[in-house]
């Protein structure tokens, strides 16, 4: 398989930067120093990052219940808190997901499953996520129809999303929204676009999983039958 592949089914950094790790010559196969899309066999190939084996991980999934004023990331240079400093006791390294705001608050996931990182951010496998979004002013059809059939964006039109008036009371509107996309700020931009922009944003599921019974900030693992959905979900 292809090395950045192999380096984040192993945990050592989503696929992305684990491109990076092997530009800057932290990487090695077989003792030589290796390069981005160079194929490994993991049965035969010695690997190495930073001079220490790279050997596969128990796959690990958690869903979060992601609280306001937290950052999305594995690691903050600020020295704010983080996603991954909420989940204690998890043996192996893990990383979320995606992206939520530090406002955002929700359904977020955490693994050590690169390949499933991938594929649940890719429009192409069309996985669910569900939004509740408290936006201003009074929204009215010709605003939900825009959604429904694409919005233009500065990075390009977005796929169809399926949006729902829930509830309006002073001069605000609940809506459930649903997309597959995993740009930045996606929704926040797509109601921005309609002229509702959001007050509140609250990521309710991500396919079949939810953050029912947990209060922010907490977390658990997902169940067996959950995370067959998910690999299901994301054609592995």
């Amino acid at each position: 398989m292809r090395l950045q592949k192999y380096l984040a089914e192993c945990s050592i950094a989503s696929r992305r930067g684990s491109e990076k790790i092997i530009n800057e010559g932290r990487v090695s196969v077989n003792g030589e120093i290796a390069h981005v899309g160079q194929s490994v066999d993991p049965a035969t190939d010695a690997v190495l990052c930073d001079g220490n084996s790279v050997e596969p991980d128990t796959k690990v999934y958690v869903v979060l219940n992601k609280p306001p004023g937290v950052v999305t990331t594995a690691k903050d240079t600020h020295n704010r808190k983080t996603v991954v400093d909420l989940i204690t006791g998890v043996s192996v390294r893990i990383f979320p997901v995606g992206r939520l705001d530090m406002d955002v608050t929700g359904t977020l996931l955490l693994t050590n499953d690169g390949e499933l990182t991938n594929r649940l951010s890719h429009p192409r496998y069309e996985v669910d996520k569900v939004y509740h979004a408290w936006v201003k002013g009074i929204v009215q059809d010709d605003a939900l129809k825009k959604l429904s059939q694409g919005v233009m964006l500065e990075d390009g039109i977005t796929a169809p999303a399926q949006a729902k008036i829930l509830k309006t009371q002073r001069e605000t509107t609940l809506v459930r929204i649903t997309v597959h996309e995993g740009r930045k700020r996606l929704v926040k931009r797509m109601c921005a676009a309609v002229g509702h922009p959001i007050n509140n944003l609250r990521r309710i599921s991500i396919g079949s999983i939810n953050t029912q019974g947990l209060q922010p900030g907490e977390w658990r693992y997902l169940y067996t039958h959950e995370t067959k959905t998910l690999i299901h979900l994301a054609g592995l």
